[in-house]
């Protein structure tokens, strides 16, 4: 019996070591962490001093719309619907009364205004804009902007609280705006994409979130909300509806409706939770072991970063020397996965490595931001600095130096874009 004991852990052993879909080890983030995407945005202290060699000479900035409302009503009405079938069941436990009420809160907070920039969205766009004016105010300073957007309200509407409140510490700067679905090229790449599309029905990709589905999303969260009576085989898909009771809680800080998440799912729950949505992310969003086609999807903004900073640089008097583009997470995942952007880019699709290594509430939080600066230093020689969320970054890989040669980072970022 011992024996087989040990041949039957040692086989179990090797099949987890050769499954490349193995589940994600349990994580230990913070309630707040495990917001994920929908985690507001994080306070920023103090900004990095430019050295005085240093002349800025250009803003070139891709940023997410602020916090918001749900973006749908799909998830709320989902989890609201089965815990009133557990109350006309009389199966929901406490837990469940206790997010029934909140989902109640939700669905009324946010009646009318589903996707909406809310009050925190406006002021974290105010606030980049504030600190970008203090940090570069040479550039500001009856200087010139171009901001576009999607045609998105949410991100029309960052667009305009960032420039507002530009033009409110200086009314003589001049600003030109542009929303529409004429810039989806740049900033909605990823919608009506056939290549994607035809990405996301293979058998591969499918296979890696359905196995990555069951193995990560806890069994328990329904269980202690709809009661062990309910019929959980009317339910078309538990792991859905487990992922649409995370989308209610994940986004409550966003519209600033205190709530207290260990009332309603554990840590280690939440953990699970976030670990599968940042699974997602990185598969649907990135650059995987699966496929890079989400990330090259980004080479169009690629280029117009590079393409205007180049004209700048030459002098092309029509290029604004502040050039703002507001856009989504989903904006930003494949522009940084592209660039591979140290803890932005992981080429593998191990759940594991994933939810260690590529962290979306890092990396793309509400109202982030990914900028290069540009900056004339001693001899005229032009260099640049890579910010993402206002704080330097490597913008190539075991590459320490934070200013950087533009010939050299041009270089980098053309091999990129190719």
């Amino acid at each position: 019996m011992k024996r087989f004991i040990i041949a039957i852990s040692s086989l179990a052993a090797l099949m987890l070591l050769f499954n490349p879909h193995t589940a994600a080890q349990t994580t230990d983030y913070t309630f707040r962490e495990c917001l994920g995407s929908s985690m507001p945005y994080p306070n920023v202290s103090s900004t990095t001093q430019t050295p005085d060699s240093l002349r800025p000479i250009m803003i070139n900035h891709v940023g997410r719309h602020g916090a918001r409302y749900m973006s749908s009503g799909k998830a709320a009405d989902n989890v609201r619907k089965a815990l009133k079938n557990a109350v006309r069941l009389r199966t929901i436990t406490p837990r469940g009364r206790r997010m029934l009420r909140l989902t109640e809160q939700i669905i009324e907070r946010t009646a009318g205004r589903w996707g909406v920039l809310d009050t925190l969205g406006k002021a974290e766009q105010m606030g980049i804009g504030m600190r970008m004016y203090s940090d570069f105010p040479s550039l500001m300073r009856n200087g010139r902007i171009k901001a576009i957007s999607s045609y998105v309200p949410r991100c029309i509407m960052s667009m305009y609280e960032m420039t507002h409140q530009i033009a409110r510490l200086d009314d003589k700067v001049e600003i030109h705006t542009s929303s529409g679905r004429q810039n989806n090229p740049l900033l909605r790449f990823f919608s009506d994409n056939r290549e994607l599309e035809e990405l996301f029905a293979t058998d591969n990709f499918r296979l890696a979130l359905n196995e990555a589905s069951d193995s990560m999303v806890p069994r328990t969260v329904l269980r202690k909300m709809l009661g062990s009576g309910y019929p959980y085989n009317e339910i078309h898909d538990q792991a859905a509806l487990t992922m649409d009771i995370y989308s209610c809680l994940a986004a409550t800080a966003a519209m600033e409706l205190r709530c207290d998440i260990s009332q309603y799912v554990t840590r280690e729950e939440f953990n699970a939770m976030w670990s599968f949505k940042n699974y997602s992310q990185h598969l649907v969003h990135s650059a995987s072991a699966i496929s890079d086609a989400p990330a090259k999807a980004a080479r169009a903004l690629l280029d117009d970063i590079i393409t205007t900073t180049d004209r700048l640089i030459e002098g092309n008097s029509t290029v604004a020397p502040v050039q703002l583009r507001f856009g989504h997470a989903e904006t930003l995942m494949p522009l940084l996965a592209l660039m591979r952007i140290p803890g932005c880019y992981l080429d593998s699709d191990n759940p594991d490595e994933v939810s260690r290594q590529w962290l979306d509430f890092r990396i793309v939080p509400m109202a982030a931001n990914f900028r290069i600066i540009v900056f004339r230093g001693p001899k005229d020689v032009i260099y640049i600095r890579a910010d993402l969320n206002e704080q330097p970054i490597n913008l190539i890989e075991d590459d320490p130096r934070i200013y950087l040669p533009w010939n050299e980072a041009k270089a980098y970022l053309l091999l990129r874009s190719m």
